[in-house]
């Protein structure tokens, strides 16, 4: 194995007190939430319409809780910055849910569930929360049938279920490649019910910019109003964020585009932890790059690894031909070959890691992408392997592949102008969810008292790397059962004291006013896009699907001088008193020029490689993620200090109980 670098540069952060305390109850794993559940204190249902609770985000996470605590009776803010909660970014969500329901009798269970995901996190997920998260699961999918999801059926009724990558039982429940359309969908209408019951007050076109915090305690936000300009102010007796994760910090993603870091970053600056930012997840099933003008990539789902075999020609002569002229016997169904067990169904990091190998050996396929290296030189590589259904269509025909993956084969067929039921598809790693997000204990209560994250915001459940099918079970989770159930804790210590005259609301809501007209002011000569553009650049290079040390100090350094630039010479059109997307763009790509630097400060710090966190220094002889258990088995929580300031490194110890500490191996 190679050796692990045990030299330590603190220059870039300063070490915090240890955190310990994370709520969750003591004794035996499989009693810790329900004795949480009752221990919490309850709000008399009388009392509940006295406390205003403010929620930012509309997906699974935020709707449903918007949903559920409007249907206990508490008066509920709900904001996004779409048009119509319906355009939040859950929506795109493709293959399927998992839940531990075992229809297939595969031997299945919340115990399996809950080892799967802690294992395919590369064993650093909190134990706590992963158990919690497992058994919770079956309880979504009835939910979400007895509010109409039209999830896929078996001959006999059945609700039909399929396998998706690090497991090796069939618990994905799926609605053929738009599952978290129809969940949005079923969370929408029971958050439209409330909005019609007077419980939820929706406030659309609206972007959280700040966040108030009064004695301590977050008690608001501070918002644009994204059509007319208004900043304006809404109080509340608690905050919860459910507003996604940061992946458009590389520009290039799977993201939706308007999909920000902002609300986090913001309540990260006002005293909130930061939890694990360098946990970045590289989808392997990704429509290629095409061009130098593109400003978003597609994903496409996971759940066609289970027909669907990937491979790279054998010779890289071969490279150039049309894949059906290559012989079966030149091909290299490489993660068959690799990982036996699991083969084209290994998780996500492995697959992502193995794609960009065989790139790397000068067997990807595809046109010519020029790259450059640390040293400057320049080479050329084609960035691309199939993934290949011809073996599906000869076993179930071509009316049982697409039944299966019909909307998912028209979508590649559109964007790419190829036939994929006639030509394998191409397909290589692409940025997609963050597992890193806001630190919060078991209640999902971040360091500031009053302020909440749910989903993909927070950063709890999915260690290193998130097994796939697991983003939806998140977000149902932490909105329909877990935060109803730990905010009454919170709840049941008001009435709070108003705090409409308070300074802290006048300050938070004059430094947006200030951030913003300074950003309109500026009138230099760049885009907001360029400064986007070359930011994601950087990222992708030296903290994407693997890290240097020396490529990370480099990458710090630009990403300084990249803000610093941003700050002088950037252009913003229009004024704010308007419908400016050039200023909402510029807001958000300005929290993402310091969040970006902390992701490689958190990478530089951390010296293995783990799940989706690969450092090259830290790998096994077959060039395996290699973790350093006895340094590294903690969550990095990063504190606030100032601008210009060092970030303070707080480490959440991770203690496993119930699940032996291992290297993965999917072999």
């Amino acid at each position: 194995m190679v050796a692990k670098v045990m030299s330590q540069d603190d220059a870039y952060y300063t070490l915090g007190a240890e955190i310990h305390d994370t709520k969750a109850p003591a004794g035996p794993i499989e009693q810790k939430w329900p004795k949480r559940q009752f221990e919490a204190k309850l709000v008399n249902p009388a009392n509940r319409r006295k406390l205003t609770v403010i929620i930012v985000g509309t997906g699974l996470a935020g709707g449903a809780a918007a949903a559920t605590l409007g249907e206990a009776g508490y008066h509920v803010l709900n904001f996004c910055y779409q048009d119509s909660p319906r355009r939040a970014h859950s929506i795109a969500a493709q293959g399927g849910i998992n839940a531990a329901k075992n229809y297939r009798n595969d031997n299945d269970s919340v115990q399996r569930l809950f080892y799967d995901t802690v294992k395919g996190g590369d064993y650093r997920a909190r134990e706590t929360n992963v158990y919690r998260l497992a058994s919770v699961s079956a309880n979504i999918i009835d939910q979400c049938v007895a509010q109409g999801v039209p999830f896929a059926r078996e001959y006999g009724g059945l609700l039909d279920t399929r396998s998706f990558g690090g497991v090796q039982v069939q618990r994905t429940f799926y609605a053929r490649g738009q599952t978290g359309q129809q969940l949005l969908i079923g969370a929408y209408q029971a958050l439209e019910r409330q909005i019609n019951a007077g419980t939820v007050h929706m406030y659309t076109r609206h972007e959280m910019l700040e966040l108030i915090v009064v004695g301590g305690r977050a008690r608001g936000i501070v918002t644009r109003n994204m059509v007319t300009g208004a900043i304006e102010t809404y109080l509340a007796d608690v905050v919860v964020l459910g507003t996604g994760g940061y992946g458009n910090v590389f520009f290039l993603s799977t993201n939706a585009m308007g999909t920000n870091v902002t609300a986090s970053w913001r309540a990260h600056r006002k005293g909130a932890y930061f939890a694990n930012p360098c946990y970045t997840q590289i989808h392997p099933t990704c429509i290629p790059v095409h061009g130098e003008t593109q400003s978003k990539l597609t994903l496409m789902s996971e759940s066609l690894r289970n027909d669907g075999r990937i491979w790279v020609p054998k010779n890289p002569d071969d490279c150039t031909k049309d894949p059906r002229q290559i012989k079966e016997a030149d091909r290299d169904y490489y993660l068959e070959r690799i990982y036996p067990a699991f083969g084209n169904l290994v998780p996500r990091d492995i697959a992502s890691r193995q794609a960009k190998n065989m790139c790397d050996a000068g067997r990807g396929v595809g046109p010519l992408v020029t790259e450059t290296a640390l040293d400057g030189t320049t080479q050329q590589r084609r960035r691309g392997v199939y993934l290949d259904f011809s073996e599906a269509i000869a076993r179930l025909g071509k009316k049982g592949v697409e039944d299966k993956y019909g909307n998912l084969f028209d979508m590649y067929a559109q964007i790419t102008g190829e036939n994929p039921y006639e030509t394998p598809m191409r397909i290589y790693p692409a940025v997609h969810y963050t597992m890193g997000g806001v630190w919060v204990d078991y209640d999902l209560e971040t360091s500031i008292p009053g302020l909440y994250v749910i989903g993909e915001a927070n950063f709890s459940d999915h260690g290193a790397n998130r097994l796939g099918a697991s983003a939806l079970m998140q977000g149902l989770a932490d909105g329909y059962f877990v935060l109803p159930n730990t905010i009454n804790d919170y709840l049941a210590s008001g009435p709070f004291e108003k705090v409409d005259d308070a300074p802290e609301v006048a300050e938070a809501l004059a430094a947006v006013k200030t951030r913003t007209d300074k950003l309109l002011t500026i009138q230099g000569t760049r885009s907001v896009d360029s400064f986007h553009k070359e930011l994601g650049s950087i990222m992708w290079e030296y903290c994407g699907m693997e890290r240097t040390e020396e490529g990370l100090k480099i990458a710090i350094g630009k990403i300084r001088a990249l803000r610093e630039e941003f700050w002088s010479n950037v252009r913003v059109t229009g004024k704010n008193e308007d419908f400016n997307q050039a200023l909402e763009r510029a807001g958000r790509v300005a929290d993402f020029l310091e969040l970006g630097e902390l992701m490689c400060i958190d990478a530089l710090h951390r010296r293995e490689s783990c799940g989706g966190h690969f450092r090259h220094e830290s790998q096994t002889e077959d060039g395996e993620a290699l973790r350093h258990d006895d340094e590294y088995a903690y969550v990095a929580a990063w504190e606030f200090t100032g601008d210009g300031s060092k970030p303070v490194l707080h480490k959440e110890p991770l203690v496993y109980d119930f699940i032996e500490l291992k290297q993965r191996s999917y072999k």
